[in-house]
Formats: structure tokens, sequence, C-alpha cells
């Protein structure tokens, strides 16, 4: 469908920089930015590690006090082996958990606040990197935070709110299914939350690509990030799912500890750069074809900053330059004269081991048949446009030349004196 987004053209955030057109595709301009920027692209990962620690910090207390009220609970209770006896203990865990997600999700946000400061100068550096093949600046990261971060923060809270009312109703719903209530309604409202949170956070993914990338009033920024996401959708679902290639690796590490600390790794030195850099090189693409499709490329720009003779004097030399061309390889016998399909009907019939004069006389025979349908077919077919065109080009571009013998007088052109031989 047709995304009704002009309003983004003209308005790019790019203070620092001037975009280049993606002259081998914008995967190939990718791909060659992660094997030439891999330094850059590790410590842009560094950069935003480093502001999303608090949220790890706080995910991290939260374990260790559910530790120690597990520690605390009586989970053991009526054993009658030093314990006192408590009654009802259905649903104590999932109360404990309730509990420390209460107090210590909310956090999270502040936790947001902070990060967002991170992606948004690693969102703007990443971007820059993919725009301009390699450039990149510690003042640039500081000035993406600085243009960018109203812009970042904004999806992010929205993401983490839902995502943490999506953990609270998780914990809920395993609180009143534990206390003996009907497991369908729990179940249905925590489905519900999940489906809910997947459709915003690739909202919110949209959300943050346009306000990184363009300088736009909040209604136009939530009006062409939802445009640009349903206009898209099985781009948007593919590419999402391949971004988070290192969330994927983590959730199997929840299953093999070893594939946990390889997430780890990853994270600590790729993860967040790659997360940003398969996103905004697809949010990238799809402005390259719906908001930007007549960026010039490099030899466009400097072919439009020359004057009107320069650029008469560039054709010419153009053309002398194909006319060489053409005339040193000399004129192509399957080009410049129609040629006759072969059929094994007209195939020269073949000799065996043991032949007569008959036999010889029937090939001699095929071949002057074959040699007068070729003769026959090339002047039937000689004044076709394909054939005159090419011998009238040649012709022409063969006067064009002027070649002088040693003696200053001219002299036919020819493969030859070309090349001066």
């Amino acid at each position: 469908m047709a995304l009704n987004v002009k309003n983004l053209e003209g308005n790019e955030i790019a203070d620092d920089y001037t975009r280049k057109a993606a002259e081998r595709g914008r995967w190939g301009e990718t791909w060659d930015v992660f094997k030439s920027s891999f330094g850059k692209i590790v410590l842009i990962n560094i950069f935003v590690l480093i502001t999303v620690l608090p949220g790890v910090a706080i995910m991290f207390i939260r374990s260790m006090r559910i530790t120690s009220l597990g520690y605390l609970s009586p989970f053991n209770a009526n054993t009658g082996i030093g314990y006192p006896a408590v009654s009802g203990t259905h649903g104590l865990a999932e109360t404990l958990y309730l509990s420390a997600d209460v107090l210590f999700y909310p956090l999270l946000l502040v936790a947001g606040f902070i990060a967002s400061v991170g992606i948004a100068g690693g969102a703007y550096s990443i971007k820059k990197l993919i725009n301009t093949r390699g450039q990149f600046s510690i003042k640039g990261f500081f000035h993406g935070i600085k243009v960018c971060y109203f812009n970042v923060v904004l999806p992010v809270t929205i993401f983490l709110l839902f995502l943490i009312s999506t953990f609270l109703i998780s914990d809920w719903a395993d609180l009143v299914i534990a206390q003996g209530a009907s497991v369908h309604g729990p179940r249905t409202a925590y489905a519900f939350a999940i489906i809910v949170t997947i459709l915003v956070g690739v909202y919110c993914g949209w959300l943050l690509a346009v306000g990184v990338s363009y300088r736009l009033k909040f209604t136009q920024l939530f009006k062409n990030a939802f445009v640009l996401m349903i206009g898209s959708p099985l781009h948007t679902v593919f590419f999402a799912g391949l971004t988070l290639i290192p969330v994927w690796i983590y959730l199997i590490g929840t299953a093999a500890a070893f594939m946990k600390i390889i997430s780890y790794i990853l994270f600590i030195f790729l993860g967040f750069s790659f997360i940003l850099l398969v996103w905004m090189s697809f949010t990238q693409w799809v402005f390259d074809l719906y908001v930007t499709p007549n960026i010039k490329t490099a030899s466009e720009e400097a072919k439009a900053a020359k004057s009107p003779k320069e650029l008469e004097a560039d054709r010419q030399a153009e053309a002398k330059l194909a006319a060489m061309e053409l005339l040193a390889a000399g004129k192509s016998e399957l080009i410049c004269k129609p040629i006759l399909p072969i059929s094994d009907e007209d195939a020269v019939r073949p000799l065996g081991k043991t032949f007569t004069r008959a036999d010889m006389k029937g090939v001699v025979s095929d071949r002057e048949k074959l040699r007068t349908d070729v003769e026959d077919y090339e002047k039937e077919h000689m004044s076709d446009e394909v054939y005159a065109e090419y011998n009238k080009l040649f012709a022409e571009r063969e006067k064009a030349l002027e070649v002088k013998d040693k003696k200053g007088k001219k002299k036919k052109v020819n493969r030859n004196n070309l090349l001066g031989k």
C-alpha cells in the first residue's frame, strides 16, 4: 500500500552528517558497516549498557528479596518438626512474587528514563553509521541524546507500562488460581495482555525509529509510526523477530545454562547494538522506499554540482569513449546481421564410419541448401529495426572520429589504426 507520510520529507534529524544513498542496497551497506565499523558498534553497545545497568540492578535486588522472603516464609508448616503449625499456605509463594513485583517493577519506569539516554544516543549513532557508511564520534553520540531523548523516552515508557502490567497480571493469575479460583478468566486475561504488549512493543519500535529519524510533533509522530507499521506488516513482523535474536538466545538460556552465558557475553559486547542495527536498518530501508526515494548517489551529487559546459564536455567524452570502444571491438557478426536459427530439419546429415559417394553428394547438397537458406534469411530480415539501428549507429560513430596518419592526412578508420597499429 502507498504510505501517506510525505510530511516526513525535509524534517530528517541529520544535523552533524549528510545522508548518502545506499548504492549497494540497504542491507549490503549495513553488512559493510558491520564489518568495517565493528569496534564502533561495540563501543556504542557499551555506552547503552551503562545506562541499562540500573534496570539490571533493580531486577537483581528483586530476585534477592524474593529469595530472602522464601527463607523466612513457613513453606514447611504443619510438619511438626520445629515449625509452628500454620494453616492456609495455599498461594503463599505467589503472594511473595506479587508483593515483590508490585514494589520493584514500577521502579523500572525510573530505570527506563535512564536507559532512554543510552538508547537515544545509540539509535542516533547507529542510524548515522548506516547512512554515512561508518561515520561515528562520541560527540555525535551525545548529540543524539540531546536531539532524540524525548522522542525515545516516550515509546520506552509506554512499552514498559504495558510490559509491567503484563507481569503483574501474570502474578495475579497465578495467585488466584493457586487459591482455587477458575483458571479460565485469569489465563484469558494473561493471554490478552501478552498479545496487546507485543503489538504495543512493535508499535513503540516504529515510534522510536520515526522519533530518532525525524523532527515531528507528537501527534504526527504517533500517526506516522502507525501508518508505517500497518503499511508494511509482514516486513515488520519478520524484522521484529530478527531484531530480537539476542533476546531469543537469552530465553533459550533459561533451559540451557551454556546459552545463558553466551547471551550475557553477547549483551555486554554486542546485543543492544545488534538490536538497534537491525531495526534501524530495516526502518531506514522503509524510509528509503516511501520518504526519500529520490536521494542522490555520490555520482549524481557530483554531476549536479557541474556547470552546463562541464556536463556537455563530459557527454562528448563519454560518447567518444563509447565510439572508440565500439570501433576497437569491431562489428559483431552476431549483431550486425540476422542469422538463421538452425533447427534439426536444417542440419547437415552426418556421415557414418562407412559412406558412399551418394552420401557425400547428399552432404554437399545439404550444405548448399543451408547456405542458400542463410543468405535468403539475411536478405529477408536485414531491414529489421534491430540490425538497421546497429549498423547505422556503427557508421555514425565511425564517421565521428577523425584519425590522421603521420603526414596529417585523414585516413579510413578501422580497428587497427584506432588502436595505434
